[in-house]
């Protein structure tokens, strides 16, 4: 521990045994933070007075001193929940469930973490607070929409952070920035207290997760902070784990395919059988998902404007949001005719739905549903990619929101998932795309030129056992998988 890297229960622990006072703790964070800042412009709203002042007698909780961020959208008194747009500053005068139980573990919320506006894109960028960068790459970004948060933790600033995911939102930045992420079900942990973006969205709900550096401060943060009500007894040990390398209508990297691969081989090296499966369902899940999401046409997303003006990225998603449908059909002939093929899907799967054809779009999660439920009778937890592609290049994400189409089935269906590292991208996996015309094909080659050493990181869904089962997998993945230190060597340390 000395001189290395501290993750958060070595921090709990260290200020336990009275090696390290939580003040210094703090300071140590502090400087952290000033040194990275910088370059990253990942901690918009630090609170570090109030956290100096805040901070009681925490020896013995168990994330005593450790100092945490949470995603924007999460009220702390005295803090502002802008959502990257300009008129939508909203002091908070309370504080939202998920700090009120921080702060009773004893963890230091040092403050509020940036966010993609109105955290509709998967790249952290808004006019409010500007432009997060990859900790690595600084002509790439962290990921979203807690992509601010996966940021701090990459560079060491702090060692847990917290977010909401809806659309792959804590998987896709870990993926993208070499950490772990768990997405609990919304029965262990819900969105507690997260600001409401599209209240009127009911069949699915954003979640809250974790970030962290390893899946052991996972899964601390999950046994602190999760209801101990929610399982009855230890759920029985996974056995047989499915997995596929299909990352749905964009082809997955050579080094997305080989991290797949490398983390299968080594959950088989551990005991596990493991069985190669078809990957078609996780791109139904992702058109189904995205369909919901946009039967409103983006009026919830709309109406927190206000008369601001979206960024070109958001403004762009919600003009195809909101085509209504006899436009869609033509608009849909056209991209077909000019080679743009899946945007043209994506104009038939998306757009303004209500009454019968909402409940066509509800009826067939169901029928998906029951056909994952099947799978779960013979696989107790699915591998897969978590995006596509390593970290986008800033002022894609847009156009490559298909990127993170494997996320999605977890969201549809409220299956418990997470993310963890296996491998960077070799020099050799930069090219070797077939040639494709497709503008978002093209975008996802330009996306691989220049990647190496970018993180890559794979995905588990639970199918049955729930976050157990996921950390238990992403655990044997990452003991299997261990990767070499990098800017992490000049991370916070105690």
């Amino acid at each position: 521990m000395s001189g290395g890297v501290a993750t958060a229960a070595e921090i709990a622990a260290a200020v336990a045994a009275g090696t390290i006072a939580p003040v210094e703790v703090l300071a140590r964070h502090v400087a952290r933070h000033r040194a990275t800042h910088g370059r990253l412009n990942a901690l918009v709203q630090p609170r570090h007075a109030a956290a100096a002042a805040e901070i009681g007698d925490v020896a013995g909780l168990p994330l005593g001193a450790v100092p945490v961020s949470v995603k924007e959208c999460f009220p702390v008194r005295g803090s502002l929940t802008t959502l990257g747009i300009p008129r939508h500053d909203r002091k908070d005068d309370h504080d939202a469930e998920i700090v009120v139980r921080l702060r009773a573990a004893g963890a230091v919320v040092v403050g509020k973490a940036n966010v993609p506006q109105a955290m509709y894109l998967h790249e952290t960028e808004n006019p409010v607070w500007g432009r997060t960068n990859h900790p690595w790459a600084p002509d790439r970004g962290p990921g979203g929409s807690s992509g601010g948060d996966a940021a701090l933790v990459a560079a060491g600033v702090v060692p847990l952070a917290f977010g909401t995911d809806l659309a792959g939102s804590i998987r896709q930045p870990a993926h993208a920035c070499g950490i772990a992420g768990l997405l609990p079900r919304s029965t262990a942990l819900g969105e507690v207290g997260a600001f409401d973006t599209v209240p009127h969205l009911t069949a699915v709900r954003p979640r809250t997760g974790f970030l962290a550096r390893s899946v052991s401060d996972l899964g601390l943060a999950y046994a602190t902070l999760v209801d101990p009500r929610t399982g009855r007894g230890p759920p029985p040990a996974p056995r047989r784990i499915g997995w596929w390398t299909d990352a749905g209508v964009i082809r997955p990297s050579p080094a997305i395919v080989r991290g797949v691969q490398e983390a299968v081989a080594a959950l088989a090296a551990r005991g596990y059988e493991t069985v190669p499966i078809d990957g078609g369902i996780g791109l139904e899940a992702a058109w189904l998902l995205l369909a919901i999401l946009s039967a409103d046409g983006g009026a919830d997303i709309r109406r927190l404007f206000a008369g601001a003006r979206p960024i070109p990225g958001v403004a762009r998603l919600l003009r195809l949001a909101g085509l209504p449908a006899p436009w869609r059909l033509w608009l849909a002939r056209l991209a077909t005719l000019g080679g743009r093929r899946i945007e043209a899907e994506a104009i038939r799967a998306t757009g303004p739905r209500a009454g019968a054809a909402l409940e066509r779009v509800l009826a067939a999660r169901e029928t998906l549903a029951a056909r994952v439920g099947e799978l779960a009778a013979r696989c107790d937890a699915i591998v897969c990619p978590v995006s596509a592609l390593p970290a986008l290049r800033h002022g894609t994400a847009a156009r490559l929101l298909p990127a993170a189409f494997p996320c999605l089935l977890a969201n549809l269906l409220d299956l418990a998932a997470g993310a963890v590292p296996v491998t960077r991208v070799r020099a050799d996996e930069e090219l070797g795309r077939p040639a494709d015309a497709d503008p978002i094909a093209r975008a996802a080659a330009l996306t691989d030129r220049g990647s190496r050493d970018l993180p890559v990181g794979v995905q588990v869904i639970a199918l049955s056992g729930g976050e157990a089962t996921a950390l238990t997998l992403m655990q044997a993945i990452e003991d299997g998988c261990r990767q070499p230190a990098s800017l992490a060597t000049s991370a916070f340390a105690i």
